[in-house]
């Protein structure tokens, strides 16, 4: 993570981090109160996080980057192949349009994971 201050909350998180990061971490927020806005939002990990029915998924900002954490769904695989992808995370560069639709789309897969009792615990 980049060497700005961890907020308590999640609006102090994106304000402190870098003007490039911030439209971006405002959208993913936003596609999560939106999908899931009974899920409690949290600062864990040192990052804003998210719960509903167990874990859903948070996010962070980088130097060239920001990530978005939880569950890849396998049937997703050739949706995020554009992009870089490590173990339960995907990468989405600060020099290109965040994928909202597809931001959208992992966080729904995520809550359907988990009101089923599939996600992670």
């Amino acid at each position: 993570m980049d060497s700005f201050k961890v907020g308590e909350d999640v609006g102090a998180y994106i304000a402190g981090a870098t003007e490039a990061a911030r439209e971006k971490l405002s959208q993913i927020r936003a596609v999560f109160r939106e999908v899931a806005p009974e899920a409690e939002e949290v600062i864990s990990y040192h990052m804003p996080y998210y719960r509903c029915h167990g874990p859903l998924g948070g996010f962070a900002a980088y130097r060239d980057h920001v990530s978005l954490f939880g569950a890849l769904p396998e049937e997703m695989k050739e949706e995020l192949m554009p992009y870089k992808t490590g173990r339960g995370s995907v990468q989405f560069p600060l020099d290109e349009p965040l994928p909202v639709d597809l931001v959208a789309k992992l966080v729904r897969a995520h809550l359907k994971m988990n009101e089923e009792g599939a996600g992670l615990r």
